[in-house]
């Protein structure tokens, strides 16, 4: 990737950090799959633990696990999401608590080690340029036994594959078959980004981690962007959703869906 392919993604998440709170970047279908990875953070590691938000954002997950009780460091490489995560955590008293910097996923060797879990939401790490590079950071930030807690955006997503399929947009329903880096629009701006089955990205990992285990995040219920159509179907999805957490983590399940949230540890 580029540097120039850095800055189109920089400037697309630029250009929505002033409304990415509404229904962009966090709404219902969005929040389900937030509430995954709070839950399965606060179940592997305990509050007052050091964390490091790779991709935070707006701040909303950072000032979560302020809020109870851990300590984080929230990183992106968007500077207007930088300034809103600062806000947030102003507002909500936890300045204390989270520490915001301007920092990419690919400028990780600019940060001090010592934390005890790292985590990203919804597929910053899609955009890094070398995973390789991402995962010999983490080790080196991350202390002995430390976690690794990653929502990925996935490779294979069947609502996706039938959704634009039945519209007759037979190159959008296969982009995440794409490899190499992927221009996808946002507010006519470009993101360009890598997809992963959790098997190609865990491969990146396997150096210095070991796989604690991996689940898929919306495979039944339909993913965010569809959200008009879970409102309208509200019942039957919720039905799905439940699917989803009953089943989600099965083998074979678990490769396809929307995004996959992996957890790793260090070796």
């Amino acid at each position: 990737m580029s540097e120039a392919q850095l800055l189109d993604t920089q400037r697309a998440f630029d250009s929505v950090a002033a409304d990415y709170d509404g229904p962009r970047g966090n709404n219902e279908l969005i929040q389900r799959m937030r509430l995954t990875l709070w839950n399965t953070v606060r179940s592997e590691l305990p509050a007052g633990s050091r964390l490091l938000d790779l991709g935070c954002g707006t701040g909303i997950d950072a000032v979560e696990f302020a809020s109870q009780g851990y300590r984080v460091v929230a990183s992106d490489w968007s500077p207007r999401m930088v300034e809103r995560t600062h806000a947030r955590a102003e507002a909500a008293g936890m300045q204390a608590r989270v520490e915001a910097m301007h920092v990419g996923v690919h400028q990780l060797d600019r940060l001090e080690g010592g934390f005890d879990g790292i985590y990203s939401n919804f597929g910053p790490l899609n955009c890094a340029p070398e995973l390789g590079d991402v995962a010999t950071q983490c080790a080196r930030l991350l202390r002995p036994g430390g976690k690794l807690v990653f929502s990925v955006i996935g490779r294979m997503c069947p609502w996706e594959l039938g959704y634009y399929t039945v519209k007759r947009r037979i190159r959008r329903a296969f982009v995440r078959t794409a490899r190499g880096a992927t221009a996808v629009g946002m507010n006519r701006h470009t993101i360009w980004t890598y997809y992963y089955s959790p098997r190609e990205f865990y491969r990146a990992f396997a150096q210095h981690f070991a796989l604690d285990g991996y689940r898929a995040l919306s495979l039944f219920m339909p993913p965010p962007y569809l959200v008009e159509y879970y409102r309208r179907h509200r019942g039957g999805c919720e039905w799905l959703g439940r699917l989803d957490d009953r089943i989600g983590a099965w083998p074979w399940l678990r490769d396809m869906g929307d995004h996959f949230l992996i957890v790793m540890y260090r070796r």
